[in-house]
């Protein structure tokens, strides 16, 4: 067992190039974090302005940023790393790339938190187009017979924080609809821009609603408090193994612009 007792360094990746998401965010962030826990919410310097990831030729634009950030962060002394967005982009390969840091992502995060808790969860989704893809996440971490339904909202992940007594109205409604219809014994919000709204909900519904923002960001800190408490690092064996750094050094990768944009920091 470790003595270590330095502060735990978490980093939250929002994968667009729309800073205003960073300090909201960073400050729910706050709310949960456990004292000590300095939390840093970073945002992506790109060409590309996209507000929302809802298309996957958005995320194609995003991807190869995130997991530079992912990097560059592993080896600054981060301990684990939230990338933003219940689709899980670049999950796979950024847990590849690093070698200390842990990575986690909300989607597989909330689900495994609901399958303690329940035996049926429906996720509320922000619209029909993001079901597919996130079903197909559902089967891949292996929570295709915990999946009750998804229920859409209808409404683009740009327009959660809008009007957030509407959002909440409507999460309300898909909500009631997948525990009476689809016998949901907990619902997930599918959409990191939901933050600050799962209590009404709960409260009204009565069943464990899960908020993905809250559920990757507190399994990234118990798991980098394992890491620091019990050496429980990043697997580099077989699928996760990364490249040489001779072969990365070879291809130029070191000399990559930085795709950081906008940094957040709370200690």
């Amino acid at each position: 067992m470790s003595s270590q007792n330095r502060k735990i360094r978490i980093r939250w990746i929002n994968p667009i190039a729309q800073p205003h998401y960073d300090e909201p965010m960073g400050m729910a962030l706050k709310q949960v974090a456990e004292v000590g826990t300095e939390v840093e919410v970073i945002s992506l310097r790109s060409e590309a302005k996209m507000d929302n990831l809802e298309y996957r030729f958005y995320e194609s634009l995003v991807i190869g940023d995130v997991v530079k950030v992912a990097k560059e962060g592993d080896s600054h002394g981060v301990d684990a790393m939230v990338i933003g967005c219940f689709y899980d982009l670049a999950l796979e390969d950024c847990r590849e790339i690093c070698q200390n840091a842990i990575v986690v992502a909300p989607c597989q995060a909330s689900m495994q938190i609901a399958a303690n808790i329940a035996n049926k969860f429906s996720v509320i989704v922000g619209q029909v187009k993001w079901i597919e893809q996130m079903t197909e996440r559902a089967h891949r971490y292996g929570f295709g017979n915990y999946l009750a339904s998804m229920r859409s909202i209808d409404m683009s992940a740009n327009s959660l924080q809008c009007d957030t007594e509407l959002t909440t109205k409507r999460i309300i409604e898909a909500g009631r609809l997948a525990i009476e219809e689809d016998h949901a014994e907990a619902l997930i919000l599918g959409c990191t821009c939901n933050f600050g709204l799962y209590e009404k909900v709960q409260q009204i519904l009565g069943v464990p609603v899960i908020d993905p923002l809250i559920a990757a960001f507190k399994q990234a800190e118990m798991l980098a408090s394992m890491k620091q408490n019990f050496n429980l690092a990043p697997s580099n064996k077989w699928s996760n193994e990364p490249p040489s750094e001779s072969e990365m050094l070879k291809f130029g990768l070191h000399d990559l612009s930085d795709p950081i944009g906008n940094r957040f920091l709370i200690s």
